[in-house]
């Protein structure tokens, strides 16, 4: 399970006027916490462009939060992340 793979199994999620600025990879992880903020979906999509970006977290961290996942919820993740590509 991905909560395994976080040392400590803590992340809290950022506050707004700093999300900008958080490296994809903490973006990922932020979402993968446990919290009323805990979405599986984007943080694979994080964790995805944080691999993409030469990240070996990233790469490692997608790998096994995609444990948890369905095949559909890892293809709306990936879409996600060609959207954001996209737009940014």
């Amino acid at each position: 399970m991905f909560l395994d793979f976080i040392a400590g199994g803590t992340a809290g999620v950022a506050h707004v006027s700093v999300w900008h600025q958080l490296p994809y990879y903490d973006r990922g992880v932020a979402c993968a916490c446990p919290s009323d903020a805990m979405d599986l979906i984007e943080a694979h999509k994080w964790f995805n462009l944080a691999a993409m970006s030469g990240d070996p977290r990233g790469t490692a961290a997608r790998v096994d939060i995609a444990r948890d996942m369905t095949p559909r919820e890892i293809v709306e993740a990936q879409r996600r992340a060609r959207d954001y590509l996209r737009n940014h």
